[in-house]
């Protein structure tokens, strides 16, 4: 194994083929950095380019690709309040309140440091896995993927801070959005008015920009100010690079997690960050701080989203299941390279699933080294006042809405959904646990029915069922006695003070 990984790394390295992987690579960035597109996009773009190509070739570019979107996805999340995509949602958090303290370009230099670290372990992972992947793959059925779905339902609770109850309300609101279309169990369409817009349900890039982006725009707008509510930055990129080594341990864990929840298919990818999330609140002290500005809260998910790659080209090389829309396309790069998904790929193909490794690494990499370099530029939209600034931006928004479908609904959509997010906002209501619900709805419905259809209630018996439960009763358990003795110290602290 090591002489052919060293084989795939000479491979790789080839003069011929190095700018076609940074051509997928600067095509990642690209994506990321605008707004509501997403890896289906970057993919179906250079997918005819691969026609004709040697496999190498081919998939180094779709590779780099694919690798770095999650990276230059941060530049919108971080410095504008709006998710580059599905994978970077939870990066809002925390990132752009760092943004509105001036300190944009430390946000930005752990999220890319973090986002790097995460992709290198995510194709370690993907190297590690190779030859022990296909029991595990094969061990995961519709009643362990539900408790999966309901342990990133638990997060409602945890991103509510002290309102959890509002936060439950909030996640049935995105549970019941999610509903709308086509039920994923039974031949029946559901709150579609007999229009036919709605028949494919809501499109996840309209509903989070809605939720997140057009709010702050507006509130932006009103103030006549810009993002940054400091008039010069604090903090550059290196001081977030110091935050990121400070933390390690947590950059760990996230790549842990999103490798693990990468490599289960079905879930998709814009789970992994709100489940990494939650944990990371969860399990951090002195955690008061998150959602107003804690670095923390950009580290874990930034080390999970890239590491997530690594894990979901595990069942899509190996046993063709596809575990996001990107991936599926990956499925049609590879029939167009000649190559065929499952046992070849680590048997007669086994060269071109270690290049795939290496690519994964060496994007990730040089993507987050160009995304540092040009935070400290970027970075400075922060500083740009609103009234010139924020029209540019809402033309951005609309024109990303639009070409979710195409359709003039998508822009009702995202004006509803805007203003629902503005008064959600106005009332001081979470907004995040709204669109964990809608993105795991069609996901607990479907392994649910499919569980009681096929074993009743006996699968809740099931050895990895128990230990899924056991898992998000200690997480909610222990954020709460966590919570408690920092509110008990706190107020100790106050009491010795006066």
């Amino acid at each position: 194994m090591f002489d052919a990984a060293l084989e795939a790394l000479s491979i790789v390295l080839d003069p011929n083929r190095i700018p076609f992987m940074f051509l997928g690579i600067s095509v990642g960035l690209l994506i990321g950095i605008l707004p509501g597109l997403s890896g289906t996009v970057g993919m179906a773009i250079l997918l005819p380019f691969v026609y004709g190509m040697d496999p190498y070739t081919g998939m180094a570019m779709l590779i780099g690709m694919a690798a770095v979107l999650h990276t230059g996805d941060t530049f919108p999340s971080i410095l504008i309040g709006m998710p580059g995509s599905s994978g970077s949602q939870a990066t809002i958090m925390d990132g752009y309140p760092l943004a509105r303290k001036g300190q944009a370009g430390r946000a930005l230099g752990a999220a890319f440091f973090s986002s790097m670290i995460g992709g290198v372990l995510g194709g370690l992972v993907l190297l590690v896995s190779i030859p022990i992947a296909k029991p595990l793959v094969l061990s995961f059925g519709s009643p362990e993927l539900f408790m999966l779905s309901v342990l990133g339902l638990s997060m409602v609770g945890i991103l509510s801070g002290n309102t959890p109850i509002r936060g439950v309300l909030v996640g049935m609101i995105g549970l019941m959005l999610g509903a709308v279309g086509a039920a994923p169990a039974v031949a029946e369409y559901r709150y579609t008015f007999e229009w036919i817009y709605l028949f494919n349900g809501l499109p996840l890039a309209v509903v989070a920009l809605g939720l997140f982006a057009f709010p702050e725009m507006i509130e932006l707008l009103a103030k006549k100010q810009s993002i940054s509510k400091s008039e010069k930055l604090e903090g550059g990129w290196l001081e977030g690079i110091k935050d990121t080594i400070k933390h390690k341990w947590l950059v760990l864990k996230g790549a842990t997690i999103g490798s693990l929840i990468g490599f289960v298919p079905g879930l998709g990818g814009s789970v992994v960050d709100w489940i990494t999330y939650g944990i990371t609140k969860q399990t951090a002290k002195a955690n008061n701080n998150f959602g107003k500005g804690d670095i923390r809260g950009v580290i874990g998910p930034e080390g999970a989203n890239n590491a997530k790659e690594g894990g979901a080209l595990i069942p899509t090389l190996l046993f063709s299941i596809p575990g996001s829309g990107t991936t599926a396309i990956l499925l049609g790069g590879l029939s167009l390279l000649g190559l065929q998904a499952g046992p070849r790929m680590v048997n007669e193909d086994v060269s071109v699933t270690l290049s795939i490794v290496w690519t994964l690494v060496l994007a990730n990499i040089f993507g987050a080294a160009a995304c540092i370099f040009l935070s400290k530029y970027i970075s400075r939209l922060s500083l740009i006042p609103a009234t010139i600034l924020v029209p540019f931006l809402l033309v951005v928004l609309t024109v990303a809405s639009y070409q979710s479908s195409r359709q003039f609904g998508d822009l009702l959509l995202f004006i509803g959904i805007g203003l629902l997010g503005l008064v959600m906002k106005r009332l001081d209501w979470p907004r995040a646990p709204l669109l964990i619900g809608f993105v795991l709805s069609q996901a607990s419905e479907r392994y649910l029915w499919i569980s009681m259809e096929r074993y009743g209630f006996t699968w809740l018996l099931h050895p990895g069922v128990i230990i899924l439960g056991v898992i998000i009763v200690a997480l909610i358990a222990g954020g709460y006695v966590l919570k408690r003795s920092t509110e008990k110290k706190d107020t100790t602290e106050t009491a010795n003070t006066a």
